[in-house]
């Protein structure tokens, strides 16, 4: 355990919930350190000043930072390394650190890291529930729920924490006891020069680590480890000896481990071929730390498990029109999934609702399953136009203003047997404040029909 110094002179820069737990954390260990934002009011100052004396506070301004001596900061994810002034001190030696950095120096029981451009926070939860259907006290948080300083606590069996590319960043010596990459795919190209910049801030989650799984059927997610570090990949095709996979008999589709059939898509509550993907991906998991995958306790949790809010959860079927939230697919792969995990192999019968700030995306990806698979494509937000632009010509395309006006268009038109998938393929914050308040409003418009 390489604990952290007393003799350096440390900032927590930006507050937030990442923020305020190192500032907790800095602070039960006794140390001095200063707090900066970029905001005259940032959320959890208040809380910050029950840690940190008025006096060693600054906000509205990072360049402060130049004149505190500081040798090292615990940069907050919303803030990109490539600030100016985060650059400049950089330059001059300055430690660029993050929660997760610091987590690892305290880790006091072994850890799952699992990062993806999608599916991250589904894998992480599902990890959890099943290592605590096997009886072991496994704790999830880190980039979904709470922030992983705020895990530590004693008699934990393990920690499963999703991880970020912009933790990941700032996350110099991982060596998490399991590490998994569940895909690649263009996000966040408003902070990363190129899809590969971006792929090689995600290859730092196996840095050190004593077990790997990954993406068969995303070569970006491959793994460079030494000899003898245990791998195990997941695809949702046949799988080889070693690896998790889907095989059809007369019987339908099974999750399989080799030639091993574990569990029939029947008795998995997850649905779609990215939902198996995630199973595979957790189960893989599971059997690198040395679980039964078979015994009842996990069948249950299969059977059970509905997936988080927001990601492809079913709102309401009405008039025979099923009306599904996707407003975590934030990129244009997590709605690349969605489309195919739910497409149908006969006909187009989706009407796909998309929209919002694309963060510098690449929507041509989008233009095949959109020609394939949707029937009406809706638009609306920052970024509508660039999507329409990739629009196949044979596709209807509409444009509005407002969710709203699009639910209201929805229900003169849907038929028997559509499926109306919102899943933007855009960040929310050009008209929500996040995510989760996009696909509540997008719940309630549905809900009121």
């Amino acid at each position: 355990m390489s604990l952290i110094g007393s003799d350096r002179i440390r900032a927590v820069v930006g507050l937030g919930a990442t923020g305020l737990s190192c500032v907790r954390f800095l602070a039960s260990k006794g140390l001095d350190f200063f707090v900066v934002d970029s905001r005259e009011c940032p959320p959890g100052l208040e809380e910050a000043k029950k840690y940190c004396s008025e006096s060693k506070i600054y906000t509205g301004d990072l360049d402060i930072l130049e004149t505190l001596g500081v040798t090292e900061l615990f940069v907050s994810p919303g803030i990109a390394l490539s600030t100016p002034v985060l650059a400049r001190l950089a330059e001059r030696g300055v430690v660029m650190r993050g929660d997760i950095d610091l987590f690892c120096d305290y880790a006091d029981a072994p850890f799952v890291a699992i990062t993806g451009s999608n599916a991250k926070s589904t894998v992480t939860t599902l990890v959890a529930l099943l290592l605590q259907a096997c009886g072991k006290n496994a704790k999830a948080g880190g980039n979904l729920g709470l922030p992983a300083l705020d895990l530590l606590a004693a008699g934990t069996d393990y920690y499963v924490l999703e991880l970020s590319s912009f933790q990941l960043e700032t996350t110099h010596a991982l060596k998490a006891d399991l590490a998994c990459l569940l895909n690649v795919s263009e996000d966040h190209m408003d902070r990363y020069k190129d899809l590969y910049e971006y792929q090689r801030v995600k290859q730092k989650v196996y840095r050190g680590c004593k077990a790997a799984v990954c993406n068969k059927q995303d070569i970006l997610t491959a793994p460079l480890l030494p000899e003898g570090v245990p791998v195990r990949a997941f695809t949702t095709k046949s799988p080889d000896l070693k690896e998790f996979g889907m095989l059809k008999d007369s019987d339908g589709a099974w999750l399989c481990r080799g030639v091993e059939r574990l569990y029939h898509t029947s008795q998995i509550k997850l649905q779609g071929s990215h939902n198996h993907a995630n199973v595979l991906a957790s189960l893989a998991i599971l059997e690198l730390l040395g679980q039964d995958l078979k015994q009842s306790a996990i069948a249950q949790v299969l059977a059970e498990f509905s997936g988080l809010p927001h990601r492809c959860e079913t709102v309401r079927v009405f008039n025979g029109t099923t009306y599904i939230n996707d407003s975590k697919g934030t990129n244009v792969g997590a709605t690349l999934a969605a489309l195919e995990g739910l497409a149908s192999p006969s006909q187009k019968n989706i009407l796909l609702i998309a929209g919002g700030d694309g963060k510098g995306a690449d929507f041509r990806p989008l233009s095949k399953p959109i020609n394939d698979h949707v029937r009406t494509l809706y638009l609306f937000g920052k970024d509508a136009k660039r999507i329409a632009a990739v629009a196949p010509s044979a596709t209807l395309v509409k444009e509005f203003e407002s969710l709203d006006e699009i639910l209201i268009d929805i229900a003169k038109s849907a038929a028997q047997g559509d499926i109306v998938l919102f899943s933007p393929a855009c960040a929310s914050l050009d008209m929500y404040q996040n995510y989760e308040k996009r696909g509540e409003h997008f719940a309630g418009l549905v809900k009121a029909l």
